[in-house]
C-alpha cells in the first residue's frame, strides 16, 4: 500500500472562514445579525444599527432581515451546561426546503407582477400584491406543517405577520402615494367649507367641525374620513345630532365615550330647536387602517 501523497500545509495565519449561518447564541429575534457578525468579524451591534438605518431610510431593512431569517440555516447549538463538550449528539434532521421554496416562489410572483404591470395595461394595486404574497406565505406554512425535517417556520411566521399588517393597512385607503405623510388638521368655519371627504396617509388626522354653524342647515352634512396609519380625531358641535359609523383595522375606537363602531344616532347636548330631533346634522363615515379613532364634541 502506497503512502498518501504529500499535501502542502495551508499558509499560516489564514484561518478558514465559517459558513454563513444564523447564530443560536447571539440573537435578539432570529440570530441573523449574530450570524453575520461571526461570518464577517464585524460586531453584531453594528449590523443591528445598519438594519435599523436601512429600515428608516428606504423601508427595506425589515424585508431583508426576514428574507435572511428564512434562507439562512441555523448555526450549531453551544455545549449544554453540565455535559461534556465532546459528548455525542443526535444527528440533526435535514433542513426542510419549504421555506426556501416559498421565498423563491414569492420573489418569482412579485417579479412577474412587476413585469406584467410594466409592459401591459394591467396595474395591480397594493392590496392585490400584498394579498397574493400573504397567500403564498400561508401556503408555505401549511406545507411546512406536513413535511419532515427541520421546518424553520419562524421566518415564515414573521414574514406572514408583517404581510398581514401591511394588508390591513393597505385595505384602508388612502395609502401613499395617494395619501400624505405627516399630521394634518382641518378646521372649517362655515357650511361651505366642509368637505365631503377628508383623506390622510401616515400621521395623525384631525377634522374639527365644532365651529360649523347649524342654525340654517337644512340637510345633513355627509362627511367621509379615510386614513391609512395614525390616530384620527373628529370634533363636532356640542348641539349637533350625529350619525357615526367607524370601520377600523387595528386600534381603539371612542365615539362620545363609547366603543361601539356600529352606525347609530348620537343626539346633541344643547337646547337649540334642531337638537335631539331625530334628524342628524352630520353623517360621518370613518375608515382607517391602523390607529385610534376618537369622535367628540367641541
Amino acid at each position: 500500500m502506497e503512502p498518501p501523497a504529500w499535501q502542502p500545509p495551508p499558509p499560516p495565519g489564514v484561518p478558514g472562514r465559517p459558513q454563513l449561518r444564523r447564530s443560536r447564541t447571539d440573537k435578539v429575534l432570529g440570530g441573523v445579525n449574530g450570524g453575520l457578525a461571526e461570518y464577517t468579524g464585524i460586531d453584531a451591534l453594528l449590523w443591528r444599527v445598519g438594519f435599523v438605518a436601512l429600515t428608516l431610510a428606504a423601508g427595506s431593512g425589515i424585508l431583508v432581515y426576514l428574507l435572511l431569517w428564512v434562507l439562512l440555516p441555523a448555526g450549531p447549538d453551544g455545549p449544554a451546561s453540565g455535559a461534556p463538550a465532546g459528548a455525542p449528539r443526535r444527528p440533526a434532521e435535514p433542513r426542510s426546503p419549504v421555506p426556501g421554496i416559498t421565498v423563491a416562489a414569492l420573489l418569482i410572483v412579485l417579479g412577474a407582477v412587476a413585469l406584467t404591470a410594466r409592459y401591459t395595461d394591467w396595474s395591480p394595486d397594493a392590496r392585490t400584491v400584498l394579498a397574493s404574497a400573504l397567500l403564498l406565505v400561508g401556503g408555505g406554512l401549511v406545507a411546512a406543517a406536513f413535511t419532515g425535517g427541520r421546518r424553520a417556520r419562524g421566518g415564515l411566521i414573521a414574514l406572514g405577520a408583517a404581510l398581514s399588517v401591511a394588508v390591513v393597512v393597505a385595505v384602508a385607503e388612502p395609502w401613499p402615494p395617494h395619501g400624505d405623510f405627516g399630521d394634518r388638521t382641518f378646521h372649517p368655519a362655515s357650511v361651505a367649507d366642509v368637505r365631503s371627504e377628508y383623506r390622510g396617509g401616515v400621521g395623525d388626522l384631525t377634522v374639527d367641525l365644532s365651529d360649523v354653524p347649524l342654525d340654517r342647515l337644512r340637510d345633513a352634512l355627509q362627511v367621509t374620513v379615510q386614513h391609512g396609519m395614525g390616530n384620527v380625531e373628529v370634533v363636532v358641535p356640542r348641539s349637533a345630532d350625529v350619525r357615526v359609523e367607524v370601520m377600523n383595522g387595528l386600534g381603539d375606537i371612542d365615539v362620545f365615550g363609547e366603543s361601539d363602531a356600529g352606525p347609530r344616532l348620537y343626539p346633541g347636548t344643547g337646547r337649540e330647536s334642531w337638537s335631539d330631533d331625530g334628524d342628524p346634522e352630520f353623517e360621518i363615515d370613518i375608515h382607517t387602517g391602523v390607529g385610534e379613532v376618537e369622535v367628540s364634541r367641541g
